[in-house]
């Protein structure tokens, strides 16, 4: 995951098999750690009542700044010589990008706070869409009319989620839009500086990660309420393990995400991240015994065909100018 190859095109037939099997590792390994990071968090803030969401992003922040720090020298003392000089409008991307991360994961932090995890999860199903539209904007992408028309079965599989839930929230609702808004954003600010300005998975989360850790523990410090914040020592073992394991997750989850956009695209992510839905649904279910209605389910499966979809549009665009041509 440290060292992504750059290719645009995530059906390129001529792609090498080691490329492809990089490729399906990153997708696997952000797969898992994105269901299993949303279920750890939901478990430290509910089971654990853990009320600190901004300290626990910090905390990510730390982590992948200790880690990637010691990938970064010995990948500099096994190639000797290696510098990394980015120019002044890179560091001033990478730093629009910090901003943006730290309110896309403070909001979603915030929001979990409040609503249920499988609510979460379907709100963040409309990712694509936002991101479809803010690549269309922001880099003047032409998409095809049929990815359009695919974000219409994920976003109305979102809605009869949302309106299938038996608990909602104003607050948890608005924090999680939000989030979901900035994820768009923040996948359009990774693409560039990934493929247009070259800078490596490892090399990109450790620059972002200085300036979000200052960012992410200023705002705990003013924002959270510390003197209801017991000594560490009081707190259940258990908590801390949970918490070093969703910090280590995060670490990879954001390795494994920079290494599916340089080789795909930022839609391409969030479109395979709905597949985190059913995963999390099912793990909602299992540990926080969430209930979900028949609704909930039918926008699941809305959600998975607009999937899909959007992933086989070239497929349908020839079918069905294939079945034109016949018939005339």
């Amino acid at each position: 995951l440290t060292n992504c190859p750059y290719s645009p095109d995530f059906t390129d037939p001529i792609r090498q098999p080691m490329e492809v099997l990089h490729l399906l590792t990153a997708v696997c390994v952000w797969l898992v750690t994105g269901t299993t990071i949303s279920s750890l968090n939901k478990w430290i803030f509910t089971v654990h009542n853990f009320r600190y969401p901004l300290l626990l992003s910090a905390l990510h922040m730390l982590t992948a700044i200790v880690i990637d720090y010691g990938l970064i020298k010995l990948r500099s003392e096994k190639h000797k010589g290696m510098e990394y000089n980015l120019t002044t409008n890179a560091k001033f991307k990478v730093f629009l990008l910090s901003l943006t991360f730290c309110a896309s994961i403070a909001f979603g932090n915030i929001g979990l706070n409040y609503v249920q995890l499988s609510f979460a999860q379907m709100i963040y199903t409309t990712t694509p869409l936002f991101t479809l539209s803010i690549s269309a904007l922001i880099l003047r992408k032409q998409h095809h009319i049929l990815k359009y028309t695919a974000m219409m079965p994920i976003c109305l599989g979102a809605s009869f989620s949302i309106l299938g839930e038996v608990q909602f929230d104003q607050t948890g609702c608005f924090c999680l839009f939000a989030a979901t808004l900035l994820r768009g954003v923040k996948s359009i600010q990774q693409s560039i500086l990934l493929q247009e300005e070259k800078i490596n998975s490892v090399l990109l989360l450790y620059l972002m990660a200085i300036p979000s850790f200052c960012i992410l523990f200023t705002a705990a410090l003013v924002l959270e309420n510390w003197a209801s914040l017991e000594v560490p020592v009081k707190y259940d073992s258990q908590l801390w393990m949970f918490i070093l394991l969703s910090c280590l997750g995060s670490v990879l989850y954001n390795l494994a995400s920079f290494c599916v956009i340089t080789l795909t695209s930022a839609v391409t992510l969030h479109i395979l991240g709905n597949l985190n839905v059913v995963g999390n649904l099912l793990l909602s279910q299992i540990l926080f015994e969430s209930e979900i209605s028949s609704l909930s389910c039918a926008g699941v499966i809305l959600t998975l065909f607009g999937m899909f979809m959007y992933q086989n549009t070239d497929f349908i665009a020839q079918y069905l100018e294939s079945r034109k041509n016949k018939n005339l």
